[in-house]
């Protein structure tokens, strides 16, 4: 009787956890869809990571290959995504969409504080060069509060919702979220964007209390809260990643 030998199998090519883009290593998260019938790529907001969606059991070697095949497109997308590094006092941040320059005061303590220097608007900043960016988080965290709880308040009183509570986040993939319960949550990074677009976002979030989904009756509660909810959205899709991207 004869035998055939099978020839070895080879070893399955590993699956890559970072992908290197103009000499910065992107973490690379890789996540099966049975559904998927193909591969998708997205870059997550700030620039900071990838997200990489497959079949269900796609070989490694198919994803190495589609990587390699979208590298340019992925060094001219994050070529607009600017890193920004730590702040400094020679930085500038946008607070409710005015760049302000920032100026350390050299004092240890106080908080930080918007005002003018030769006509032009800057943020004064207490404590050690090295807490720059905590404390310019501080301001902005404060300005969100300040901006977004009075137009929930309006909101939520124009469709007779009740509020149950506010929480302030740094998320990576969204601007807010809101429960069933009442429990609405805002990324902080948002007091960076104008008035409008932060008017924007409370509305989203409130009418999510009326309509929980994005259908079109969501969107024409949000519309009649923000009468600027399309203009809004075109900023945050245009804007959005370079205000992830600010480090802190």
């Amino acid at each position: 009787m004869f035998g055939f030998r099978r020839p070895p199998s080879r070893p399955a090519t590993p699956r890559p956890d970072a992908v290197t883009v103009n000499g910065r290593a992107l973490p690379l998260t890789i996540r099966e869809n049975a559904r998927a019938t193909r591969m998708t790529l997205r870059i997550e907001p700030g620039g900071r990571a990838l997200k990489l969606t497959i079949p269900k059991g796609l070989p490694g070697r198919e994803i190495d290959a589609f990587l390699t095949r979208h590298q340019g497109w992925l060094m001219t997308k994050l070529a607009r995504v600017a890193d920004t590094g730590p702040l400094s006092d020679t930085s500038t941040i946008p607070i409710k969409g005015i760049d302000h320059r920032i100026v350390l005061t050299g004092k240890l303590r106080g908080l930080a504080e918007e005002t003018e220097i030769d006509g032009m608007p800057a943020l004064r900043v207490s404590g050690s060069p090295e807490h720059t960016g905590r404390r310019v988080a501080d301001h902005l965290k404060r300005v969100a509060r300040q901006e977004l709880e009075p137009l929930v308040r309006k909101h939520a009183a124009s469709l007779g919702k009740p509020v149950r509570a506010i929480a302030y986040k740094d998320t990576k993939s969204r601007w807010g979220s809101c429960t069933s319960e009442g429990n609405l949550s805002f990324s902080w990074r948002i007091a960076m964007a104008p008035p409008f677009v932060i008017d924007y976002l409370a509305a989203h979030e409130v009418a999510h209390l009326k309509e929980m989904n994005h259908g079109p009756d969501f969107w024409a509660t949000c519309t009649a809260l923000c009468p600027r909810t399309k203009e809004a959205k075109r900023w945050l899709k245009q804007n959005g990643s370079r205000l992830f991207a600010v480090t802190f």
